[in-house]
């Protein structure tokens, strides 16, 4: 496993899918319960795109990472107000089933009246 370069921040920098043993991104940590833990990113990967930039994953220590805190029932009465708060129309104050897109900032009905009287 080869280190293929130095990023200009200064930590490790491997190619996309070589990460060392030991290393493991945010979501492969999720993966498994547990979370970074406020440590530090300690290397990255890169994967090259064609027309932009690399994409960037940063990868954090497996040994310092901390289990996922557990679900209290405060905060998942605050996520399902938040997931409320997200599907609601402030446009015509009805819950529209689905998140709203930010793109419109109000339900598809409200955003494109014409369209629904073609279609009725």
């Amino acid at each position: 496993m080869g280190q293929v370069s130095r990023a200009s921040c200064g930590i490790p920098t491997y190619p996309w899918r070589l990460a060392p043993e030991g290393l493991a991104t945010r979501r492969q940590l999720r993966a498994v319960g547990l979370r970074p833990g406020g440590q530090p990113v300690v290397a990255q990967l890169e994967r090259p795109r064609r027309r932009r930039g690399p994409l960037v994953a940063y990868l954090y220590r497996i040994d310092q990472a901390r289990p996922v805190r557990p679900m209290t029932a405060g905060r998942r009465a605050a996520l399902a107000r938040a997931m409320a708060a997200r599907r609601m129309c402030p446009h015509c104050r009805r819950d529209a089933g689905y998140c709203i897109p930010r793109s419109l900032g109000m339900c598809v009905p409200c955003a494109f009246p014409d369209d629904e009287q073609r279609a009725a």
